[in-house]
Formats: C-alpha cells, structure tokens, sequence
C-alpha cells in the first residue's frame, strides 16, 4: 500500500534551450516527446510517480504560462495540486512555495522534488530505492538528496563529494554531503572520478516538509522572509495574488547555492537505477537505444537513410518521410517554422544558436 504521507512534486517550469529547436520558450523539453519516443518528458515524470505514492499525492511545479500545457498532458491532475510560479525563479523560490504548501495541506509530508526532464527507468529498482529514500526521509532530520555513481569526467553534471572518502562512497549507504561542486571544467571533473570520493547531482531531493521549511527560514531568509503571511493566503482565493507579489521581490537562486551548500543536515543517498538528466544532444544521442546499425536515430515512420552514420534525424512530423545521403555526425531537426542542420558538436551547436538571441530571431526562440 502506498504511503498517504508521502507526495512528488515534478518540477517542469525550466527552459531546455540547449535542446532548441526540439525545445522551446513557448514548449520546453519536459512538455516534448524526445528522441523516438512519443511519450512526453513530464508524461514519463508523472507516471513513475504512480508506483511511489497516491494519485492525489503527485504535484506539479511550473510556470503560469505553462498550465495549460501540463493540464493536457496530466488532465486527470487536480488543479490544487498545480504550483504556478508566475516568473522563474530557480529552484530555491520553488522550494519554499512548495514545502509551505504542503505543511498547510499535510504537516507530516515527506516531499521528493524532481526535475521532470530527468529520464529514470520505470521499473522495481528505481521504485525501491526510492521507496527506501523517502522512508529514510521520513525518518531522519536530514536532506537527502540522491547521489548516482559517475561512469565518465562529465562536466555538464554537479558533483557531489561525501563525507568519508572513497570507503564512504563505495559502502552504499546514506551519508553526510562534504562538499557541492556545480558543472566542473573537464579536467576538474577527470579528477573527482579518479579520487572516488564524488557522485553526480542527480537533482533528485527528498525531505520532510517541516525539515526543509525550517531549514530554509534559517538559510535563505532573503526568500522565506518575503513568504510573510503564507499561512492566511496559500490555499486560499488570496493565493494568486499572494504569489505574484513575492516573486516580483524575488531573487534567482538554485536550492543547490542557497540552502545545500549551507546546511549541516545534507545528507547524500546513493542510487544504481538508470538516470540521465537530458540537457543537451549529446546526452540524448548517447542514452538513445533506438539507434540503426549504423548509430543513426531518426523518429519518422518513413526513411531512407544512406551512408549515414551518428545523425539525430528529428521531425515533428512523425509521418514525414526522411531522405538522407552521406552524412555523418549531423543534427538536423524539423519543427513548423525551423530546420536545424548543424555538425553534431556542442561548440559547433552553442555557436550557431547563439545568433538566436538577436531581435531578428526572437520569434522562433
């Protein structure tokens, strides 16, 4: 039986821009089926969610200008269990919004925040360990969040050193967080692999609500203190105009800077289940199984692909036929108003959709 005080809360209020075009301003990656899939990123997010804790327990954090974009992705999603930041914030302003929710609805909540474009398996282990996370939560005064062992120096990832060394990383078990490193350079992140002593930052959190609440008002008061009254206004018809008010004062600030790398209750939780935070092609390419002999992933049902190797071939036209010769290494996505062809290579990528932040391209951001 699932626990009725354990809840989820997907955060789905990011922009996805180095996914462009296949993400967008108006309909980020966690609102887009990615790769082959025709399953959507927050879709995905909100189902695994299901095997964890009950239906009305699931709550989705986003943007105002993004609710009617998780209403059709989630209709069944009761619309108290929508968090509508009416600007982005980052992660800490989320956190609060949510933990003083979730005290006012639940004193007792054990609450997992996740990113919805993370990509977990749906499947007994990742069910477990989460299952035994949110327990361990429930349990403890701490502020968990999930660590996964790093297979390669990624620099796109946060790093997270335990307290303990190498011993303390390789027993498996939940330990103190000694130190947070966010997206390290290449060399920097050859290193942390080699000592043994880091995980990556899964941005997966796990806490009782009246832990992370106290936490914060001790941490960030730069933030909680503009949530001055939420107690008579969250919940109520007052919300709205609540919320706007403070996130017109509010600083952009990640959970990560603000209360993780102050607090002497993070404690990290180690995890073996299949995790990837999609941030960019490579990722996509690299953790794409559907892929033809020749590493090719194309999504269309129709395609004739010749001498090609290593292409994401993508169009939102899943009936479009895809006519290719001799390419190798390439990005070519087709949306409504943009065609993408670009080598597969984040410099190569970063520097041509960069010109996208000049006036005469604003409309196709």
């Amino acid at each position: 039986m699932l626990n009725k005080k354990f809840y989820c809360i997907l955060l789905a209020g990011g922009s996805g821009d180095k996914l462009w075009p296949w993400s967008r301003e108006n309909k980020p990656k966690q609102f887009a089926s990615i790769g082959t899939g025709n399953v959507t990123l927050l879709r995905l997010a909100y189902e695994r969610c299901l095997d964890l804790v009950p239906t009305e327990n699931i709550l989705v954090a986003t943007l105002d200008r993004y609710k009617d974009l998780v209403t059709e992705l989630i209709p069944e999603l009761p619309e108290k269990n929508l968090i509508l930041e009416p600007l982005g914030r980052h992660t800490a302003p989320c956190t609060v919004y949510s933990a003083y929710t979730l005290i006012k609805r639940d004193p007792e909540a054990v609450i997992a925040m996740m990113p919805a474009d993370n990509i977990l398996q749906r499947d007994a282990l990742t069910r477990q360990t989460m299952e035994k996370a949110m327990t361990y939560a429930a349990e403890h005064d701490v502020l968990l969040t999930l660590g996964v062992i790093p297979t390669r120096p990624e620099p796109n990832y946060g790093y997270i050193q335990v307290s303990g060394g190498k011993e303390a990383r390789d027993a498996g078990l939940p330990a103190p967080v000694k130190t947070f490193t966010e997206k390290p350079d290449v060399r920097i992140a050859e290193a942390f692999l080699k000592s043994g002593e880091f995980f990556w930052n899964s941005g997966i959190y796990i806490w009782k609500a009246s832990v992370v609440k106290e936490e914060c008002e001790a941490l960030m008061p730069s933030i909680t203190g503009l949530f001055e009254g939420w107690e008579n206004n969250i919940g109520t018809p007052a919300e709205s105009a609540f919320i706007n008010k403070v996130y017109a004062d509010c600083p952009k600030l990640s959970i990560d800077y603000g209360l993780m790398e102050k607090t002497s209750r993070a404690w990290i939780f180690p995890v073996n289940f299949k995790w990837m935070d999609l941030d960019n092609w490579e990722e996509l390419y690299e953790n794409n199984a559907d892929t033809d002999e020749l590493g090719n992933i194309c999504n269309t049902s129709a395609k004739l692909i010749k001498d090609c190797r290593g292409n994401i071939l993508l169009s939102e036209k899943r009936d479009k036929l895809i006519a290719v010769r001799g390419m190798e290494n390439f990005i070519v996505v087709d949306t409504d108003d943009v065609l993408l062809i670009c080598p597969r290579n984040a410099d190569a990528y970063n520097d041509l959709t960069s010109a996208t932040g000049f006036p005469d391209f604003e409309k196709f951001r």
